[in-house]
């Protein structure tokens, strides 16, 4: 069991390193660290790893370990067995229980995925897609999403190498993550002196300077998990005589979960005083994002060394041959940090090209978006302009209608009065021959002499009415004056 343990110890380290790291406040130089006291000598406990799939990797391996048959096999495996996918076979061989509730858990964990996706889908506006929860499901590799029911040998195999990968991924991208971190501060330090004049640059670099020459005057450190080092904390940590040193012993002091093996917590918890010769909090000059380095290089060589089958675990037999080494007896001296540094000139200069690139990028997307905003500002314009048009239009649409306008022809008419009669047709005339319609019979000549004078009143040029004693046309011929005027029975013309 001591590969399965041993991964999630590693697992538990990498979630303790990363909160410790992500819970220390950095200034604004990144140079210090400003830590409350009682925090400086043990990293936060942490109970997750780190990986996403935390939760189940644990509940996994804990009830694995309840199965006899496979705590068995698993203690006569190997590593490279292990990693290979023999031991994942005995799934087969474990007991009814334990199957059913490995079921269980994976069924848990493939609807904790798919609530992850749909959420995810959710936060993108993506409702109304139709989401592939199989295709999606491919990226996490470390179950088998076509069977999503039953937990099968696939399923242990697959959790093995994936922890394995992304404990292996995480040294290096640890170490590259630091890497950047120290060319950062290089380059914010290197941009500050650029903002100062020839006088102020001179104070700074003396300044500098003096810092480093103060971080590297320290005691003298031990190289990790040799003799001399195990025996000051036999010393000064257990409070015990140095001339009584015994690695069994120590080994039992420290091994404090009592399993047999130091995971590697148990093994950084033995660097806390190594560390405290070199960094001290409340000092300008010691920066403890770089401590941390420090303790995870000095757990590291140490597993390098003595950890023999690479499980990620020192157990004592291991930890018993390492201190007959020569490396424990007299051991070569520690290079720390300060004469380590995290890159070389070629990797900074790379790094400053990026930086430069980046910029050149955020500036044209800050020209682009600056251009879309005048844009934008101009179509407003265009717009109010347009709405202030549009609003004049209808106000004076609107004092239109509440004016009295008068019609056309009485604006035409005004100030030149004319006679109603010429606003109105004229009475048709009938054809020759044809009798005239009630009240239209010709006028007598003693009342002939006042027409001339009506139309001249009128404005009118005198119609062409027979003088006296002319003959009429027909049909107009004057009635007898002592003839009754009948009027004319149209229903009897001929």
């Amino acid at each position: 069991m001591s590969y399965l343990k041993g991964l999630l110890a590693s697992c538990l380290m990498l979630a303790s390193v990363l909160s410790w790291v992500k819970a220390v406040p950095i200034s604004i130089d990144k140079t210090k660290v400003k830590l409350p006291e009682e925090t400086v000598k043990e990293p936060p406990q942490s109970v997750d790893t780190g990986l996403h799939y935390d939760r189940y990797l644990r509940e996994v391996i804990d009830f694995l370990e309840k199965d006899q048959h496979f705590r068995e096999k698993l203690h006569n495996t190997d590593m490279e067995d292990i990693k290979q996918g023999k031991l994942a076979k005995e799934l087969d061989f474990v007991s009814h229980h334990v199957r059913t509730k490995l079921d269980e858990l994976k069924r848990q964990e493939v609807s904790r995925l798919r609530t992850l996706i749909k959420a995810k889908q959710d936060i993108e506006g993506g409702n109304d897609i139709a989401v592939d929860h199989q295709a999606l499901l491919k990226q996490f590799e470390y179950l088998n999403h076509m069977n999503p029911h039953t937990f099968e040998v696939e399923d242990l195999d697959r959790l093995i190498k994936s922890a394995t990968k992304d404990l292996e991924n995480y040294d290096k991208e640890r170490h590259e993550e630091f890497k950047r971190y120290e060319m950062m501060k290089e380059h914010e330090r290197q941009e500050h002196l650029k903002t100062l004049d020839e006088e102020g640059r001179r104070k700074e670099e003396e300044h500098y300077e003096e810092m480093k020459k103060k971080h590297a005057d320290h005691p003298k450190v031990n190289h990790p998990g040799s003799k001399d080092q195990l025996k000051e904390v036999w010393e000064e940590a257990d409070g015990l005589d140095p001339e009584d040193f015994d690695p069994k012993t120590f080994f039992n002091l420290h091994d404090t979960n009592g399993d047999g093996f130091f995971d590697e917590q148990e093994l950084e918890a033995l660097f806390t005083k190594e560390l405290e010769k070199i960094y001290d909090p409340t000092n300008e000059e010691d920066d403890m994002v770089e401590m941390e380095e420090e303790r995870l290089r000095m757990r590291e060589h140490v597993m390098n060394e003595v950890d023999s089958n690479k499980d990620r675990l020192v157990s004592l037999d291991e930890f018993l041959v390492a201190t007959k080494k020569k490396e424990f007896l007299e051991p070569d001296s520690w290079e720390t940090l300060e004469q380590n540094q995290a890159y070389t000139e070629e990797e900074m200069r790379e790094f400053e090209e990026q930086l430069a690139r980046q910029e050149e990028d955020l500036n044209l997307k800050a020209a682009d978006l600056q251009k879309q905003r005048e844009d934008l500002e101009q179509q407003q314009e265009q717009l109010n302009a347009q709405k202030i048009e549009l609003q004049q239009a209808v106000e004076h649409m609107e004092r239109i209608k509440t004016q009295k306008v008068p019609p056309p022809l009485e604006m035409h008419l005004q100030g030149n009065a004319v006679p109603e009669s010429l606003g109105h047709d004229p009475p048709p005339v009938p054809p020759e021959n044809q009798p005239l319609p009630p009240g239209h019979q010709d006028i007598p000549p003693e009342q002939q002499q006042h027409v001339p004078q009506k139309q001249q009143d009128l404005g009118q040029e005198p119609q062409n009415i027979p003088q006296e004693n002319q003959p009429l046309p027909p049909g107009h011929n004057s009635l007898p004056h002592d003839s009754p005027q009948m009027p004319l029975d149209h229903n009897n013309v001929p």
